[in-house]
């Protein structure tokens, strides 16, 4: 891996009791963080407990932290039929109102009590009709008072409670209320429940910053577990997981027994992805409250996130345990056994969770796509029309399923018209239109001008039907058994890879294609390709593998990308991955932090030593401290063209001609204000780019068929071994290029295994624990360094 250059590059783009619904409008971010992480949701549900609880939010102040309030009613306290206390909640009635104000002024319990008891009757009249869920007539009481006295506290209080519950909604109310909490702040600045009742109101209508800060106030007057949890929450919702994470800290410190505080201490490893810390937060919340749903659903989460299936499946499990009926349990259990490959099993869970929630898009369109990947097209589409019916409302956000149904029923289609066609006799790449397939690629909006919908479903082509493995003949048993054998030395022991049993036998099965294709190429024989006979090219190897990755999974667009539409080549088409955005590490690829990380430290000396030769010294000196990529945020400041970022770009020797090199990657860094960093990889796809690969490849295939002829006559060991390194060295360039939308990695490897069989030589080493393929391609100096590292492993017999 080596550079020629590093350039500028622009900036970083970037209690319970916030409620997700509205974060629409204000943080984008914090619901696409929903999508990926559905633990979040947990926010969600202890909002609705709380907006819908017997008091409210708005007396939370008053919790067992501190007195209890007459308004807030705990559980330990209140049981229904029994507690003059609950009775509010039933009884509307003149003369219970006056009973229970009366109790309420006696024993003072409500905000700003005076010492007029007359007054106090008054006021806890009021604040009881509010516990009524009157606010109109609470509103009419305060402001009767405030007439006889205007700077009455307690009714300029209540007064904006009450605006407050009518709903955030109407945004008069929501300032209404923010003028009499600010009222009450300039008369009574030294109460911290007034600015945390404010940051209540702030916080819906995306003031997040405000919210902060009169928590941050309320927490110098008085901290207390609660503030601490509660501003925790935000900067959660923020994605500034670490101060969240300090914060949650704080709030156990001083109250340990917090089961909810320590699901969030957990939930602000994960989002980091330091998913080892978070199953401990999870298993500790565990300890406190050993009945808790979200908990047992957040570790089934992360122990997903490890690729740990079997840990996962039980803590789900637990969770449904504890309530069968547990919607989103259902979901997140369904969606590992999806991608685990288990779909039937899969099916159940999303079947079961319609039953509850009709309208739920996500088990709608996985139910969909688990019915198309069995074969069983009919209830497949009616599924995923089901979710294109259900139209987002005007100013609300399209949920991803909805934005990609459309690219699924459509491809469901084609793959019903071709069902009993011959893989060798079609071709998705030419037979889908090329805006489609560049639109579905990049995960675009469907809105594609002039596009002719596939044909609908033929009636005279029927669904797969399901057979049992013993029904199947032995020899074909045996070899469905050597494809599982072979698709599982393709497995990641990497954090992020979740073991899916599904893809191991495509490509297992893929690999066995492979080889025999290649077998019969050097052999002189032809091959049968996209309805074409005719001697094999490299792309037609590669071909093999595609096709059975698309059938492994038909929610994934694999394509080709130089057959996308001139357009899409001659922009580029970036393969991008973020390794850090922000406090979030991209836990996959942490194994190749630390090579990388020395890479840019070399090449920031070499372009300093060209551009700023009178600071290198300075810049080594500088460079000698940094041990993680966040510390190269300072150094950036050493050169103007660099304070906002920058670009290293590798190279690719070429072994065609000596000399020559070839764009690799390109890496960038930027930082913002606070010290959040952007640290990212992509391949640019571009024709010329293109174009040089593959001159590349066609010499080193041209080499290696010629050598396979000469192996098939000779059983010289010299012989095998040139043909092993060209077949390493041909796919060190096609992971650099990197040609397809999805999948490159698995398809090549598979490729890999394939064409050494054909040579003699079987694959019998796991790939390394935290070791990646493709990446070891990408940051290998070249091919003869990638083809060693990766005979290293392989242990060929």
């Amino acid at each position: 891996m080596r550079t020629v250059k590093m350039a500028p590059a622009g900036g970083l783009a970037r209690g319970p009791w916030v409620p997700l619904a509205v974060l629409a409008l204000l943080a984008p971010s914090a619901l696409a963080l929903t999508e990926r992480y559905p633990a979040l949701s947990l926010f969600q549900q202890e909002r609705h407990r709380q907006r819908h609880g017997p008091a409210g939010e708005w007396a939370e102040q008053y919790s067992a932290e501190c007195d209890s309030s007459f308004l807030h009613f705990h559980e330990s306290d209140c049981d229904i039929g029994g507690s003059s206390s609950c009775e509010s909640i039933l009884s509307l009635n003149t003369e219970k109102i006056l009973s229970q104000a009366k109790l309420l002024a006696e024993q003072k319990r409500f905000p700003f009590a005076t010492d007029n008891d007359n007054t106090n009757e008054e006021l806890a009249i009021a604040y009881v009709l509010i516990g009524n869920g009157l606010y109109d007539e609470a509103i009419r009481h305060f402001s009767t008072m405030l007439q006889e006295e205007p700077e009455l506290v307690s009714a300029i209080y209540g007064r904006g409670i009450a605006y407050g519950k009518k709903g955030l909604h109407d945004m008069k109310n929501a300032e209404l209320a923010l003028f009499e909490l600010s009222r009450v702040i300039s008369l009574e600045p030294d109460h911290p429940e007034v600015f945390e009742q404010r940051a209540e109101i702030l916080s819906p209508l995306g003031r997040i910053s405000e919210a902060l800060s009169d928590l941050t106030k309320a927490i110098q007057l008085q901290p207390s577990a609660r503030l601490y949890r509660h501003r925790g929450t935000l900067y959660f919702i923020s994605e500034d997981y670490a101060t969240a994470h300090e914060d949650f800290q704080h709030s156990l410190e001083l109250n340990k027994n917090q089961p909810i505080a320590m699901l969030y201490k957990g939930l602000t490893f994960f989002h980091r992805g330091l998913l080892k810390e978070a199953i401990e937060s999870f298993k500790e919340a565990l300890k406190q409250k050993a009945d808790f749903i979200d908990a047992y659903k957040s570790l089934g989460q992360a122990y997903r996130e490890l690729g740990n299936f079997d840990a996962a499946t039980e803590s789900f499990q637990k969770a449904l345990l504890l309530n069968q009926n547990h919607v989103q349990t259902l979901q997140l259990k369904g969606m590992m056994l999806y991608h685990h490959g288990s779909l039937d099993e899969a099916l159940k869970n999303f079947k079961r969770c319609l039953q509850l929630e009709p309208y739920n898009e996500v088990c709608q369109y996985m139910k969909g796509l688990s019915h198309v990947a069995m074969g069983q097209f009919y209830e497949g589409i009616k599924a995923q029309t089901k979710v294109m019916l259900n139209d987002p409302l005007p100013g609300q956000k399209a949920s991803p399923e909805y934005l990609k149904v459309k690219y699924l029923r459509e491809y469901s289609r084609y793959l019903h018209a071709h069902l009993d066609t011959p893989l060798t006799e079609y071709n998705t790449d030419t037979d889908l239109p090329g805006n489609f397939k560049d639109h579905w690629a990049k995960n675009l909006p469907f809105l594609i001008e002039n596009y002719e919908e596939q044909p609908g479903l033929q009636p005279h082509i029927k669904d797969v039907l399901f057979q049992n493995f013993e029904s199947y003949k032995p020899d074909v048993q045996e070899l469905i058994c050597v494809a599982d054998h072979l698709g599982s030395m393709m497995q990641y022991e990497t954090p992020g890879f979740l073991p899916n049993k599904r893809i191991h036998r495509a490509m297992g099965l893929a690999t066995l294609e492979v080889m025999q294709a290649v077998q019969r190429t050097w052999a002189n024989s032809k091959v049968r390709m996209n309805g074409k006979t005719r001697l094999m090219q490299w792309r037609d190897m590669f071909d093999i593998a595609v096709k059975w990755r698309r059938i492994a999974d038909p929610d994934q667009p694999v394509l080709w990308l130089d057959q996308m539409p001139a357009r899409s080549l001659s922009r580029g088409f970036n393969n991008h991955i973020n390794l850090i955005r922000g406090q979030v590490i991209n836990m996959r690829y942490l194994e190749y932090f630390e090579k990388i990380l020395h890479f840019i430290k070399d090449r920031i000396l070499v372009y300093h030593g060209a551009n700023n030769p009178k600071g290198l010294l300075e810049v080594r000196e500088a460079l000698e401290k940094v041990h993680k990529v966040e510390d190269l945020l300072p150094i950036m400041k050493f050169n103007s063209k660099t304070r906002d970022g920058f670009t290293v770009n590798t190279k690719v020797p070429s072994l065609k001609d000596q000399g020559k090199e070839y764009d690799g990657f390109t890496i960038t860094i930027t930082g913002d204000k606070v010290g959040n960093i952007l640290f990212s990889v992509e391949t640019q796809t571009t024709e010329e780019r293109t174009q040089l690969y593959h001159a590349e490849i066609d010499a080193l295939y041209k080499d290696l068929t010629a050598k396979g002829k000469i192996l098939i006559l000779s059983a010289e060991l010299g012989e095998v071994d040139a043909v092993c390194n060209l077949i390493l060295s041909l796919v060190y360039y096609f992971y650099n290029l990197m040609p397809l939308s999805r999948g490159s990695s698995v398809i090549a490897y598979s490729v890999i295994m394939g064409a050494l069989m054909a040579s003699g030589k079987e694959v019998s080493g796991k790939i390394p624990k935290g070791k990646l393929v493709d990446f070891e391609a990408m940051t290998a100096p070249g091919s003869e360094a990638f083809t060693k590292i990766a005979r290293s492993w392989m242990n060929l017999k």
